[in-house]
């Protein structure tokens, strides 16, 4: 078993040398094995806090995408054809995860922490990380490369896109203990901050202006610890857009949670 520097440097290279190396199978497995254990991951926290991508370890996955055959997983239930490289997990009673029945699929190199739990349908794509404790809720999806931290609650048909290309590219991001609203989206690259709390149908980029009301700014690519996001609107600009009434989504910071204040308590109290 290579350790993650000798797989670095294997999956560090072009394109071309990595897929014409005949190495490439088994660094490829022992690269999904890691990641599935969580030993290695996608993109990872600096010393300053700032979450940066893992170029090598997307290239790998890449890899193994540009030399897989597609086959057929006749066993998976409704049946499925998929890279040979990326199968489905079949997560046992020991796995420490709760796939409760119902169309539910994690795929290959997906890292699943201990007591996930994950109702159907919902999906964990390749180089996701989801930690400890957190909850997958119906119709939501964890993108590639996503990482969701440990007690964070996906409710229904939340979508935290993913990315593999560009290589350097920052995924989605969601730190520890924090409640996403049904139906919101993530997508490329935000962070939400460790006890964020974002009201059902909140939508956010890395290029959405979020207004935080409370201190009074305007943040772009990052939500911050703590805060409460809900959609809200703001008046378009243009005489005709005024005269014609239209505004324009815009996210809103309303408040910051207390230390002691659970996600619904807040969330609640946010809403009414």
């Amino acid at each position: 078993m290579r350790d993650s520097s000798t797989l670095a440097a294997f999956f560090d290279r072009a394109m071309e040398a990595i897929v014409a190396d005949p190495g490439l199978p088994s660094a490829l497995e022992e690269l999904l094995d890691g990641l599935e254990a969580g030993s290695l991951r996608s993109a990872q926290r600096d010393a300053q806090g700032q979450w940066l991508a893992n170029p090598w370890v997307k290239r790998g996955i890449l890899a193994g995408f540009k030399t897989s055959v597609i086959i057929p997983f006749a066993d998976w239930p409704g049946g499925a054809a998929d890279k040979a490289a990326f199968p489905p997990r079949l997560l046992g009673a020991n796995s420490g995860v709760r796939m409760v029945p119902g169309g539910s699929s994690v795929r290959r190199g997906a890292h699943l922490g201990q007591g996930v739990v994950m109702m159907p349908p919902a999906y964990v794509n390749v180089g996701a990380f989801v930690g400890d404790g957190t909850m997958v809720d119906s119709h939501a999806l964890v993108g590639s490369c996503a990482q969701i931290g440990a007690r964070v609650h996906l409710s229904a048909a939340a979508q935290v896109g993913g990315v593999l290309e560009p290589a350097g590219a920052r995924p989605v991001v969601i730190e520890d203990g924090v409640f996403i609203g049904g139906l919101c989206g993530l997508f490329e690259g935000i962070v939400v901050r460790e006890r964020a709390v974002l009201a059902p149908g909140t939508v956010i980029s890395a290029s959405t202006v979020i207004y935080d009301l409370v201190r009074g700014v305007e943040l772009r690519g990052e939500v911050p610890a703590g805060a409460v996001v809900v959609p809200g609107s703001r008046p378009a600009k243009g005489d005709f857009a005024a005269s014609a009434g239209i505004s324009l989504y815009a996210p809103c910071i309303v408040k910051y949670r207390d230390a002691g204040t659970d996600a619904a308590t807040v969330l609640e109290e946010a809403l009414r």
